[in-house]
């Protein structure tokens, strides 16, 4: 367990491209973990920040507007409003989601730069970019595409390669091709401002090391990364679409690159949630207080933004704090293919939403995610973990126990009489589910948590099993009430035990059971449920689900 007094957290997630819909892959790899884990800490009383946004300026954005003709902002504003009828439908918790398109963010952005050449470590330099000689325009990364030179895959982009997740520069691709007009770019000489990212080789390498607790392969690949040496990285783009240069050196057409812009949102949305709350400079206290604690969620293709490049360039501004972890996830992959908005893989959110709960969702994704490998994942199998576990194990459960409660006691919670060792190992039970859990979810092992917690929910199964009050019920009804009190402790905590997986249905259950529930999140306790206390009414907690057969 670690330390009890509060801190601040700051819970970083990756930023999708505002350029079509999420799928369920996005959720898993970054969403709904980081909504667990900051439920889970507000829980036990820390002070957590919860920012993401939008990222409107990467090129996957202007790719598609060239492709519909229309502009960047009409692909923005069509994507931005839906995702936030997601996060809505899936009770993602934000404190601020916003977007890379704030006049904030401009300055943030803006004033980094600065900190940056100041420091020394920006400068300009010509250099040779393709250039597409059909639409008359330089190439961005993306707009670039070709095979990797490190696994021949041969639709590697021109900034990394989606197959063995190299980081890429378009010049490294072999037979390239433009995504304008699919004829071979040539190179032409442009300017650019510099990072000199070789310059932090040896304290990246240094950070790294140090790391106690980060999961294994998000460690072992950003060593390895380093130890292949970092090289300085072009800090702008011949784009229009993005964040101007805010010096007048290289002339107009020119943008900060989006890869460096969109992980200054961290920095930055932390800044518009202090304006917003009327207090500009609260966000300090998550980004300069050396006891805050800071984490970013990310899908495994981002590791090398967020644990090597994000860390540098907060060494090369100063006065910031680096991350406290990286608990990036694997793939979620569907018949062994990585979901994928834009290749086609795996059904829409929208899709899912429609079919499922929001919680009964929540359930069968947590109890996938793909914290140490890739995990598969198919309708079929969805289905079975809501339908096997979460209705026939904790809704089965607490149905039952409330409708006896209500049956033999007309609802009201029994004064329990003398009780029997059995008694004292469910209750004792209850309390070490709750530790488990907290222990799990400290360490982000949030599929392990889940796992732990339906556990006590079979451990209270098992007891109501064994003491069979529907049975003592016709013979001994203090024994029954005392049951059924054991039980419904066991429920109150157990409900603790889900709420960060199922916030909304936990928070049902609690307040149907009386117990007090403050704040946005349930204190991280087992309550306790008073005799005498009238139940409010409670439904079944979860549909079992039936799902057409696919057309």
């Amino acid at each position: 367990m670690t330390d009890t007094h509060p801190k601040k957290v700051l819970v970083a997630v990756a930023w999708p491209y505002a350029q079509g819909p999420l799928h369920l892959g996005h959720i898993g790899g970054a969403y709904l973990p980081s909504d667990i884990y900051a439920r889970f800490r507000r829980s036990v009383g820390d002070d957590v920040l919860m920012v993401s946004g939008s990222d409107v300026h990467g090129t996957p954005i202007t790719v598609k507007a060239d492709e519909m003709g229309v502009t960047p902002q009409e692909i923005v504003d069509k994507y931005h409003p839906e995702f936030l009828t997601y996060w809505d439908d899936l009770s993602i918790d934000w404190d601020l989601f916003t977007t890379t398109g704030t006049e904030t963010h401009k300055r943030v952005v803006q004033d980094f730069f600065l900190k940056l050449l100041e420091n020394g470590y920006l400068y300009t330099e010509t250099s040779e970019q393709y250039f597409d000689a059909a639409a008359e325009r330089f190439l961005p990364d993306r707009y670039v595409e070709g095979t990797c030179p490190h696994c021949g895959y041969v639709d590697a982009r021109g900034d990394q390669c989606d197959n063995c997740g190299k980081t890429l520069d378009p010049t490294d691709l072999i037979d390239p091709r433009s995504k304008l007009s699919g004829s071979t770019p040539i190179l032409r000489v442009t300017e650019h401002y510099y990072w000199k990212l070789s310059a932090f080789n040896e304290p990246m390498l240094e950070w790294l090391r140090s790391k106690e607790g980060w999961r294994p392969h998000v460690v072992n690949f950003a060593v390895g990364m380093v130890e292949e040496g970092l090289h300085d990285r072009a800090f702008t783009r011949d784009l229009d679409w993005g964040i101007p240069i805010p010096v007048d050196t290289l002339g107009p057409g020119k943008s900060i690159y989006v890869w460096w812009e969109a992980v200054m949102g961290y920095l930055s949305a932390p800044q518009e949630w202090a304006e917003q709350q009327g207090t500009p400079d609260a966000w300090k206290a998550w980004w300069e207080d050396p006891e805050a604690e800071t984490l970013y969620f990310v899908g495994k293709d981002n590791i090398p933004f967020h644990a090597i490049y994000w860390p540098a360039l907060i060494m090369g501004h100063g006065g910031l704090n680096l991350p406290t972890n990286v608990p990036a996830n694997q793939y979620v992959t569907f018949s062994g293919a990585k979901a994928s908005k834009s290749r086609g893989v795996g059904r829409p959110l929208g899709w899912y939403l429609d079919h499922f709960e929001s919680d009964s969702l929540r359930y069968a994704l947590a109890r996938s995610l793909p914290e140490s490998n890739d995990s598969d994942l198919s309708d079929e199998e969805i289905v079975r973990s809501i339908n096997e576990e979460l209705v026939a194990t904790w809704g089965n459960l607490v149905n039952r126990v409330v409708s006896m409660t209500n049956r033999y006691f007309g609802g009201t919670v029994p004064v329990p009489g003398t009780l029997i060792e059995a008694d004292h190992a469910a209750l004792t039970s209850r309390t070490e589910t709750l530790d488990e859990v907290s222990q799990l979810l400290y360490e982000v092992k949030l599929r392990a948590g889940i796992a732990r917690a339906m556990a006590g929910a079979q451990d209270a199964n098992a007891y109501l099993n064994d003491l069979a009050p529907w049975t003592t019920s016709k013979t001994d009804m203090e024994r029954t009430g005392t049951t059924l009190w054991v039980a419904l402790q066991m429920i109150a905590g157990n409900a603790v035990a889900f709420s960060p997986y199922l916030p909304e249905t936990s928070l049902l259950v609690l307040e149907a059971l009386g117990t007090e529930v403050r704040g946005r999140a349930p204190v991280w306790e087992a309550p306790g449920v008073r005799a005498g206390t009238m139940l409010g009414e409670l439904g079944p907690l979860f549909a079992k689900v039936e799902l057409e057969a696919p057309s």
